[in-house]
């Protein structure tokens, strides 16, 4: 199978215009995107975490939406609500923002965890049910959530089964002193995004999703990731290991990375780039539970002993 770049080259660029020197974020981005996933981004506010969302929204010619979560925020707000229509006499559906192709949820853990759930069966299964009635979402459907770190006033944690939903959870950084010369020097007389054109249409982004499934993975490379995920279920700083959903999770990224990479086939170093953005958010650690740092040191630790294949890993 031919690996055609050139439309996500298209998008990669677009994003790369607006946010400056975080090319190894962008391609995250792209991967959760490609692997039918949703993505987490935690940092502290202003490091550009809503710009790439938006960034991502206008290079797609599909429906986008935001909503900005605070604590008074109600599930019926995000999903949708059923209003009497007085003419008709009838009970009309009024879709919430989550109808969208790519939907951003700007600082989710300000919401209860009540209105944080309303996301779970739009995450895992494409749908919506309001008053005993199911609604199908939009296809492709693409969550991408911010958070502000724990240690930020007036925050709820994300639940575990929340948590477990997102293909990947990625950190934005500060950057450094070039490129924050960069960003001053683009964002000096106005604001790129606004000059960004959609450059795929929800079906183009559909197609290349569907190729992201055909990506070749070598039976070598699948004991891989599955000795990774055993290794975390066994370890004795782990209260709880990667679960089922955790291992497809990486499994179909490591697809997506290596078509964004131009590769027909997935290789080990793939698996290992995409294991803490993956898995770390997944784990739960018998100290300091709430830190990524803590579990992606133990997951290093893990990948370091487990052998590497060294097979040729093409079909």
């Amino acid at each position: 199978m031919h690996t055609d770049n050139t439309i996500i080259k298209r998008i990669s660029d677009n994003i790369e215009s607006v946010i400056i020197g975080k090319q190894d974020k962008i391609t995250l981005l792209l991967t959760a995107l490609l692997a039918k996933g949703h993505i987490l981004l935690e940092d502290t506010p202003g490091t550009g975490k809503t710009m790439l969302a938006k960034a991502l929204a206008a290079s797609i010619s599909g429906t986008y939406k935001r909503v900005q979560f605070t604590p008074d925020l109600l599930p019926s707000d995000v999903t949708g609500i059923n209003i009497f229509n007085q003419k008709s006499q009838e009970f009309e559906f009024i879709k919430g923002p989550v109808f969208a192709n790519i939907l951003l949820a700007d600082e989710i853990n300000r919401a209860t965890p009540r209105t944080q759930s309303s996301l779970l069966e739009a995450m895992a299964e494409l749908q919506v049910t309001t008053d005993g009635a199911t609604r199908k979402l939009p296809d492709p459907f693409f969550l991408i959530a911010t958070e502000n770190p724990i240690e930020t006033a007036g925050t709820f944690p994300l639940p575990e089964a929340q948590l477990d939903r997102f293909a990947l959870k990625i950190s934005m950084g500060f950057p450094t002193a070039e490129e924050e010369l960069l960003i001053m020097n683009r964002y000096l007389q106005d604001n790129p995004i606004e000059e960004l054109q959609p450059v795929c249409t929800p079906e183009d982004l559909l197609k290349i999703q569907d190729q992201v499934t055909k990506i070749y993975i070598h039976k070598d490379v699948r004991n891989y990731i599955i000795s990774i995920v055993q290794a975390t279920r066994n370890h004795e700083q782990i209260a709880l290991g990667i679960n089922p959903r955790g291992t497809l999770n990486l499994m179909r990224c490591s697809q997506a990375y290596a078509y964004l990479q131009g590769r027909n086939f997935v290789t080990p170093e793939d698996v290992q780039t995409l294991v803490a953005p993956c898995l770390c958010h997944r784990l739960l650690s018998f100290h300091n539970s709430s830190s990524q740092t803590y579990a992606a040191s133990i997951l290093e630790d893990i990948i370091r002993t487990i052998p590497v294949p060294i097979e040729n890993f093409e079909q």
